[in-house]
This record gives structure tokens, C-alpha cells and sequence, in this order.
């Protein structure tokens, strides 16, 4: 409903009770509603997922209209990402949250920082959804409520035409509430601990799960060694697991983003069951690393393959071993499978960005699935400035460019920051999302953990400053001072945390008998400038 319309609902509520209700204002309950928009995560969820729906169907129309997001680990951080976005872009169209179970792992589990092997509580995810949602829409009731005293000021003055422009303004306002991607790991066991913690998660508002096809109680980062994944029929049934929980929940657009970690996986845990040749367990099998046997030996486990009795080659660990060289091919036929059973988004994890091998992959995957779509991890994890200085260097070499100057095992080296080969690797470092968005089918870019570094960073320079020999002056010319320039709203840090809002509450509550925080006293005022 448009602001008037809210004002006059709750004008007739108000009428209805009474003089026991002459104390409340239905403007103000009206206020109130509207920087309340969102009652439940599952209110946020069925918003965000019809969100995402409507970029995927633009993406599709339009390659250049790729979506792009930032992990966090913390309501505020969510909070200023969002906020900083509509202050410089104007809209958050196009830009989620991704909640990274690494970063749940190191920075939010009662354990202390733990590696992300899917040991830390996963309540601790759906909790770290809900309070981003909750610091999203504190933003919103934060900017509603200063429109708000605005369109008083106006009233106040005399001149109802700007009240009017902000009334509209009001009426076509953008919440913060943006989708969130949010990592369910490889489920935290079987399909029904999956089904059960997805619930929670789409509870607390999440329209987007993104799971992988590692073993639950083996599961290793992405990006680090001893990767074992599941054959298909397991990953599927987490899956379906995932469906049932949010169209039991009535999100019926929400979003299931397969992610594969075949291409650096050499191992599984166990040997697919398979009814007839050429069906998915037998494919699955068909990658196993095995021998040709005559007799079976004590404790053997033997497979048939084309006529031919063969023995996986099985690990001290009990785990089975894949072919070398077969990561891609597992990769296509476990993207292809997720998509004809049900997921709508693919995340193929590389050791590497090259857009050559995620396009090669992602050409095959769209000669079965035509309309596949990833989410490809821009992970902190990569040395960027490395890899794309050695692409460089590989590209002249393959060109016949004279490469003399540069030494491709030192190309880290600050020696060649002012360099044309770092000058045309930090280009190709810039358009590499839309440049992979548009050759490699990527709908949706994320970097993981960049507000874990950037956390460290801006701490590193601060205590460097403020402990050293420029004392306070490090914090105010550091911090403060290009906070006041660069017009960083949390500069007013009561004002952000909800002070103002708290105010208007207790002039809602209590009227002339308000005892605020906001007078000529307050110190934030130093900063209305």
C-alpha cells in the first residue's frame, strides 16, 4: 500500500479502539508499518527468491546483466555493504549477500576459528541469516525514519509540495533487503539432516541454498586438498531435500545452486550402485581408477566394466580413487545431472579463474542443458595478480612478444608493478566478470571472504598508526576524517545504531513527556555538517 493508503488503514484500526486508543497516532503506527515491511524470513525469502528469478530471466536475455556479491560474517558488515551500494549506485539491483560457511567456520562457532570442514554448529548459519536480515531492515527503518522527519520539516514550513515530493519518495522507496546466497555445505549429514537444516535456513529468510557434492563428514574447503565427493544419487536426494523444504515453506521460487567440486576431488567415499550399463552409477563408476583382475583377493571390491572383471584402486583410508586427468568430464556430467534434477543454478569450483576452462566446460554443459547458469566464486583463495600476470606471460610468449624482461616464476614481484604485462593483467583482472559473464555462461559473481581481509587490512593499518608515533592523529586522519569526506553514514554512529529511530518511538509512546537523546547536546551533531 502507498504511504496515504497505510495512514488510512490504520486510522480506521485506530478509530476502532476507542477512546482507549486516543493516545495513538495513526500516522505514526502507519510509519511504523512500512519500515516493518518484512514480518518473517519467509516474507524475505519468497521477496528475494522472485528477485533473483527476475535477474536470472534478465541474464538470460542479456549476458551483461550478470549479479554480483560479497561474502560476510556479520549483520553490520551486511548493513554498510548494502548501504554503500545504494549510496553510490543508487539501486541494489543486481547485487545480493553471499553467506560463506568458510567464514561461519573461522569467525562465528563457539569453537573458536575452525577450518571449514562443516565442523562448526550449523545453527550457526540460519542465526547468522537472521541477524543479516535483521541489520537489512534496521537500515531500511533508519532511512524511512529520516524521510519521515523530513516530510514533518516540510510540513513544519509550510510547503506540502516538498512534503508531497517525499510522501512519493516514500511510496517508491528500495528496500535493503537483498538475497542472500547462503552456503549449506554438503547438507551436515544425510538428506534429512539436510532437509531439516534447510528449513531453518529459508526460515530465517534465505531464498538461495548452494550445496555441494562433497561426503558430508569429509567435507574440505573448495580450495584445499583431500576432496571426496558422493555419486550422484546421494547429491540428488539432498537435492530433493532442499526443494521439499521450501515449497513445504511456500517459497515455491527458491533457489537450488548445485556446486561440483569434482575438478579438484580425486577421490569418493564409496562405489555408486548401479542397475544396467550407461546408468548414472555406472557412469559415475566408469571414472574409478581400476585394474584388470583374474582372482579376487582377500577384501577386494570388484567392478565390471565393458566385459572386464576390474579392482578399484582402494586407499589405506578406504577411500577409492579416480583416473587422473578426469576432473573435467566429472565436472559436466555432475553440472548436467543437477540440472535435469532439479537445481537452477550450477558452481563449478576451479583451482584457478581462466575463462578459457570455465567457458570449455560450460559450452559442453550447454549442449545438454541449454540455458545453464553459474555462480562462480571469485575466491580470495586465487593470487589473482600472479595468475593473470603468468596468463599474460603465457599469451605474449604463444604470440611471439618478446617476454625477455620477465621472469614468469617472479611475475609476483613488486619490481614489475609498473610493468606493460602487470598493466595488461590488471585490465584483464577488471573486466574478468564481465568478461566471463559473458563467454562462460557466469550469471552470478561472489568473492567469498573479502570482508575477512579487509577486516584484517584496515585493522593492521590502524593499530600500526594509532600504537605508533602518530597516536590519535592515525585514528583521525585513518578513519574519522575519510569517513567525513568520503560521507560514510556510520560516522553518526549513534544515529546508525538506532538512536534516532529510538527517539521517534519515544515521541510516539510517551509525546511531550519523551526524554530523547537527540537534543542540542548530543555530540553526533558535530557531524549534521
Amino acid at each position: 500500500m502507498s504511504y496515504q493508503d497505510t495512514v488510512i488503514a490504520a486510522d480506521r484500526l485506530v478509530t476502532r479502539g476507542g477512546p482507549a486508543w486516543d493516545g495513538i497516532r495513526p500516522e505514526a503506527v502507519a510509519r511504523m508499518r512500512l519500515q516493518n515491511r518484512f514480518r518473517t524470513g519467509l516474507d524475505i525469502a519468497r521477496h528475494t527468491a522472485a528477485v533473483m528469478r527476475r535477474d536470472m530471466a534478465a541474464y538470460d536475455a542479456d549476458p551483461a546483466a550478470y549479479t554480483q556479491s560479497l561474502g560476510c560474517w556479520h549483520g553490520f558488515i551486511a548493513q554498510q555493504k548494502i548501504i554503500s551500494i545504494r549510496k553510490h549506485f543508487g539501486t541494489t539491483r543486481g547485487r545480493y549477500l553471499y553467506l560463506s560457511g568458510w567464514m561461519v567456520a573461522a569467525l562465528r562457532s563457539e569453537f573458536g576459528p575452525l577450518p571449514d570442514q562443516s565442523m562448526h554448529e550449523k545453527t550457526s548459519v540460519p542465526a547468522l541469516i537472521e541477524e543479516l536480515y535483521t541489520f537489512l531492515k534496521q537500515a531500511d527503518a533508519r532511512e524511512l525514519g529520516l524521510m519521515f522527519r523530513d516530510i514533518d520539516k516540510a510540513r513544519a514550513s509550510g510547503n506540502e509540495v516538498e512534503a508531497q515530493r517525499l510522501i512519493h519518495a516514500v511510496d517508491q522507496y528500495e528496500s535493503h533487503v537483498v538475497p542472500i546466497i547462503a552456503d549449506i555445505d554438503a547438507g551436515f549429514g544425510n538428506a534429512e539432516a539436510t532437509y531439516l537444516l534447510a528449513r531453518k535456513m529459508i526460515e530465517a529468510g534465505a531464498c538461495a541454498l548452494q550445496i555441494e557434492n562433497q561426503v558430508s563428514d569429509e567435507k574440505q574447503c573448495g580450495h584445499q586438498d583431500g576432496k571426496v565427493t558422493v555419486p550422484h544419487e546421494d547429491f540428488l536426494a539432498k537435492i530433493r531435500a532442499c526443494r521439499y523444504a521450501f515449497l513445504e515453506l511456500g517459497v515455491d521460487d527458491g533457489i537450488i545452486v548445485a556446486r561440483t567440486d569434482s575438478l579438484g576431488a580425486g577421490l569418493t567415499k564409496q562405489i555408486a550402485y548401479s542397475r544396467e550399463p550407461g546408468d548414472l552409477g555406472d557412469q559415475y563408476n566408469a571414472f574409478l581408477d581400476a585394474e584388470p583382475v583374474e582372482n579376487a583377493g582377500r577384501g577386494d571390491v570388484l567392478i565390471e566394466r565393458d566385459g572386464q572383471l576390474l579392482r578399484p584402486k582402494r586407499l589405506a583410508s578406504n577411500l577409492f580413487q579416480f583416473r587422473a586427468g578426469t576432473g573435467e568430464d566429472r565436472c559436466v556430467l555432475d553440472c548436467v545431472t543437477a540440472l535435469r534434477n532439479g537445481a537452477d543454478l550450477l558452481w563449478i569450483e576451479t583451482e584457478r579463474p581462466d575463462i578459457a576452462q570455465i567457458a570449455g566446460m560450460v559450452d559442453r554443459i550447454r549442449a545438454e542443458v541449454p540455458d545453464a547458469k553459474l555462480i562462480y566464486n571469485n575466491s580470495p583463495s586465487f593470487n589473482w595478480t600472479l595468475n593473470f600476470r603468468q596468463q599474460a606471460y603465457d599469451r605474449w610468449a604463444a604470440e611471439g612478444r618478446d617476454v625477455a624482461g620477465y621472469d614468469r616464476a617472479r611475475l609476483m614481484d613488486a619490481a614489475y608493478d609498473d610493468s606493460e604485462l602487470a598493466a595488461e593483467a590488471d585490465e584483464r583482472i577488471r573486466t574478468f566478470q564481465r568478461d566471463a559473464a559473458a563467454r562462460a555462461g557466469i550469471f552470478h559473481h561472489l568473492i567469498t571472504l573479502p570482508t575477512y581481509h579487509t577486516a584484517a587490512l584496515s585493522t593492521d593499518l590502524l593499530a600500526r598508526d594509532y600504537f605508533g608515533e602518530q597516536g590519535m592523529l592515525g585514528y583521525v586522519r585513518g578513519v574519522q576524517r575519510r569517513e567525513i569526506r568520503e560521507g560514510i553514514a556510520c560516522v553518526r554512529h549513534q544515529n546508525m545504531s538506532g538512536s534516532d529511530i529510538g527517539d521517534d518511538h519515544k515521541d510516539y509512546f510517551a509525546g511531550e513527556a519523551a526524554l530523547k537523546a537527540g537534543g542540542i547536546h548530543n555530540t553526533m551533531n558535530q557531524f549534521a555538517a
